[in-house]
């Protein structure tokens, strides 16, 4: 699920560091550009701690002339080409750096038909001041690894309401130099005839749109006119060398939706006869038989629309017909989703975009819309009968966790379902984007003999998180996450996707985690959530969670310190003030001299002394977070957008990171509690800061931070305590705004953990080997075997290994299962579920297990078992090896 994310803790600070597209037309600029730095860059290798999707996909586009060639676009992390020979994505968009941020939301996205090489983004995040930049037209003739873009005279809203419709950008098939943009806000249609580098607005198109889904919204964001929505060419109007005749055109205007030009865009009309009261989210040309589709709903979406239609328009003779799936009176969403089978261009589909519950619809026809078939349909309400069965093992995650009533399903098949595509050469494939991910199948005409067809993640290499908070515990899993939107995850290896997000509560985002540095098995974290808590502890290092209490008033997660013991926690929610606790947050107490918004945080040595700073001042509590005392340091940032943390082993010693253009700005450290700060030379800006393990023969912990030194943004690495600096990232790797938190391992040295706003948790390692990844340590074996099966259930048996050196006197073991699966009994030990998570603890009799030495569980379960079995098993917060 992706909710609308801004840059909150950013934006002022963008507000000076960007500014809007130059007024000419003709820029001509590669990216990145070269830079000129001081520090060589040290050669670092770069991946993604493995989720898997994580955002909206609101748009997949194939190629249509080369099999196998397509790409995917997000909202806020870039673009993606799939790579068929490894079944992923590989991302495009990694060299934008932090002054273009903006440019990491892309609006369309389009494949040269004639050129397979070439490919065009649309890009610009938000259309109102949120993203101070001007939206840009990047261009490819190698497939997006390398691009040149040029500004234009306006923004762009890849993270905008309607995002979803489209595609806004088209090439014309027949002359691949002509490209035409549909712009938001009142821009119009804009056209290209150099192969996009340069554009000028076409005078001659009549309506530049009107609708907004909140004309009254003062922030500009629900307010903007969505614009000019798609571009579709009929390219039976032309031949190749000369310009398409035919091209239309659709406008976010509920009277107007449709508009047609006949002489390649010199004159335009509306379309007579078209329907009114909807906006025409899509629209997609049979050629070869004459007609053009489209796809209605009653607002912009991605998340809204309670009445739509699904029409077909006769390009000879300009007949309209209503084809929708179901009766006006029986539609409670809007349609989105739309494709055509290029192999049997009388086959069609079609999307409930805005259907949340119980569930997405997707719509088939293979008689170019005169009859329908769904995905599902219900046999006797509640129950429904699906012609597809999900298999999310991959990504198993994707079932939340959740236990539904019918007709709700887990895993879901989807929502925000804007983006479908059937691939061209291959009738058998469908891809679609959801709120989360992207699905598809293989077995796609299985549909049409009413055979179930498997419906997998197609995801692997989209990393489409917003990161909000890192940690990296010196024991347990090295990777803990807060994300936007799906919570966030413990990471035992980061090479492959964890089981679940935390549950127990699941919060939509997380905003702040901490764990407790002499006891990382203590964990804390808070976050947003619809009901309920927002906050929640673990005792295990973040495998299991309870929740805790809200002190009155609170609205939003904040932030969270854990003392060094793990004894107390001070936390600074939303829409209350700084609050303390002892145990586990069943009551708390407020906190006195600090107010209400502070940053907290806790040493990593004394666990009595805690921290905030707010507004310029900084605050030391010496008592548990009792009571605090405004520092006399002076000369700290002023604005909010500052994050420190206290150095592990050191009472006392702190690094604080942060500011804005227009006034103090860098890195900061203190010695003494915070009584007073250093300001360090050189850095000249710096948003985040974070310790990993000390270099070979150093005694200094390493530094990372997310800054601009000598005039370079990038991320920098000291291991002098701040004396020197070396950049470890490229130009091709840069990820937008990075500013949101860093932390290195303090068990790899060298290794860093980078929080991105749409990319994911990057991290990256010395290309040398000087970092040594002892893994995922592991003193337990698990051998999980299915040993009978029948309609609707089945029999496993699990056998637990002692691989270390020490005898077990207890033990507790956890997975989740991945595709719904319930335990009916369970035999020699004790279990509980929840959701799809099951821990099963031993029993009396073999509590004890020797090194060596193992014990197993059997039992029975309802639902067809998953092929693969779970993905992941753990002792004690401890991943296991599996068998």
């Amino acid at each position: 699920m992706r909710r609308t994310r801004v840059l909150t803790a950013v934006l002022g600070l963008a507000a000076g560091l960007l500014t809007g597209g130059p007024p000419a037309l003709a820029t001509d600029a590669p990216l990145p550009a070269p830079a000129s730095v001081s520090q060589a860059a040290d050669a670092y290798t770069w991946r993604n701690a493995r989720i898997d999707g994580g955002g909206f996909v609101p748009g997949i586009v194939f190629s249509r002339s080369e099999p196998d060639l397509a790409y995917a676009r997000t909202d806020i992390g870039g673009a993606y080409r799939w790579q068929e020979s490894t079944r992923s994505w590989i991302p495009l968009l990694d060299s934008v750096g932090w002054d273009d941020w903006g440019h990491t939301g892309v609006v369309s996205i389009a494949s040269d038909s004639a050129d397979p090489d070439r490919v065009y983004a649309a890009v610009g995040t938000y259309t109102n001041d949120w993203d101070p930049g001007n939206g840009a037209v990047m261009r490819s003739d190698d497939r997006g690894a390398s691009w040149r873009k040029t500004t234009l005279p306006f923004k762009l809203g890849g993270n905008m309401p309607g995002r979803g419709m489209g595609e806004r950008l088209a090439i014309d098939p027949h002359d691949n130099d002509v490209l035409y943009l549909g712009a938001p806000s009142g821009h119009g249609l804009w056209r290209s005839t150099d192969a996009g580098v340069t554009w000028s607005k076409v005078t001659s198109f009549p309506n530049p749109g009107n609708y907004a889904q909140d004309p009254d919204d003062e922030s500009g964001y629900a307010s903007d006119n969505q614009g000019v929505v798609w571009v579709t060419f009929d390219e039976s109007t032309a031949t190749a060398g000369s310009p398409t005749r035919t091209v239309y055109v659709g406008v976010a205007d509920k009277e107007n939706a449709v508009y047609r030009s006949t002489d390649a865009g010199a004159t335009w009309e509306r379309l007579a006869g078209q329907p009114t009261g909807h906006l025409a989210h899509k629209g997609v040309l049979d050629a070869e038989n004459g007609q053009l589709y489209l796809t209605y709903s009653d607002t912009g979406g991605p998340y809204d629309g309670g009445k739509g239609r699904l029409y077909r328009y006769a390009t000879a003779t300009g007949v309209w017909t209503d084809i929708s799936p179901v009766t006006e009176a029986d539609a409670y969403f809007g349609f989105s989703g739309l494709t055509v089978d290029r192999q049997n261009p009388g086959t069609v589909m079609a999307t409930a975009y805005s259907s949340w519950w119980p569930d997405t619809q997707i719509f088939r026809s293979t008689d170019s819309g005169a009859t329908w078939t769904q995905a599902w349909r219900y046999a006797s309400y509640p129950e429904r009968e699906n012609r597809y069965v999900m298999d999310v093992s991959s990504s198993p995650w994707l079932t939340w966790g959740a236990n539904p009533s019918p007709p709700e399903q887990t895993p879901k098949l989807g929502w925000m379902t804007e983006a479908l595509e059937i691939d061209p050469f291959d009738s058998d494939r469908m891809m679609y984007g959801t709120g989360a991910t992207v699905y598809g199948t293989e077995e796609l005409t299985n549909w049409d003999d009413d055979t179930p067809f498997t419906i997998k993640p197609m995801v692997r290499g989209l990393e489409e998180t917003a990161v909000l908070d890192l940690a990296s515990p010196p024991s347990g899993a090295p990777l803990l996450s807060a994300l936007g939107d799906i919570g966030g995850f413990r990471h035992t290896d980061l090479t492959k996707v964890p089981s679940m997000m935390f549950t127990q509560p699941n919060f939509t985002s997380t905003t702040s985690l901490d764990f407790a540095e002499s006891d990382p098995d203590t964990v804390v974290r808070v976050g947003q959530v619809d009901s309920g808590p927002h906050v929640a502890f673990s005792t295990d290092n973040g495998v299991n969670w309870s929740a805790g209490a809200d002190p009155s008033g609170v609205s939003g997660g904040g932030t969270v310190a854990a003392a060094a013991d793990g004894g107390r926690f001070v936390w600074s929610p939303e829409g209350a003030g700084v609050h303390h606790t002892t145990g586990f947050g069943a009551s708390w107490s407020a906190s006195q001299g600090i107010p209400a918004g502070a940053v907290v945080e806790s040493d990593r040595e004394d666990p009595a002394t805690f921290y905030g700073v707010k507004s310029g001042r900084f605050y030391v509590s010496r008592d548990g977070g009792v009571t605090f005392e405004a520092s006399p340091a002076a000369g700290l940032p002023t604005g909010d957008s500052v994050r420190f943390k206290a150095l592990p082993g050191t009472a006392g010693e702190i690094w604080l990171a942060g500011g804005e253009p227009d006034g103090p700005y860098g890195l900061w450290h203190s010695t003494d509690f915070g009584q007073t700060f250093t300001k360090l030379p050189g850095v000249e800006e710096a948003d985040t800061v974070g310790f990993g393990k000390a270099a070979p023969g150093a005694s200094y912990q390493t530094l990372f931070t997310s800054a601009r030194i000598d005039g370079v943004r990038g991320i920098y690495r000291s291991t002098d305590a701040g004396a020197s600096w070396v950049r470890v990232n490229d130009d091709a790797h840069q990820w937008g705004w990075t500013g949101a938190a860093i932390t290195g391992d303090p068990r790899v040295f060298g290794r860093v953990y980078v929080a991105t706003n749409g990319r994911g948790v990057i991290y990256g390692d010395p290309a040398d080997g000087s970092g040594t990844d002892p893994g995922p340590s592991s003193s337990c074996e698990v051998t999980y075997r299915v040993t009978n099966t029948w309609g609707d259930g089945f029999q496993a048996d699990v056998r637990l290994t002692n691989t270390g050196t020490t005898p077990w006197d207890g033990w507790s073991l956890t997975w989740a299962f991945p595709a719904g699966e319930r335990i009916a009994q369970l035999w020699n030990g004790a279990h509980t579920q929840s959701g799809s998570t099951v821990t099963v603890r031993n029993a009396d009799w073999n509590r004890t297990v020797a090194p060596g030495a193992s014990a197993a569980v059997g039992f029975t379960a309802s639902g067809p078992p998953a092929d693969a079995g779970p993905r992941a098993f753990a002792v004690g917060g401890e991943e296991c090896a599996t068998r």
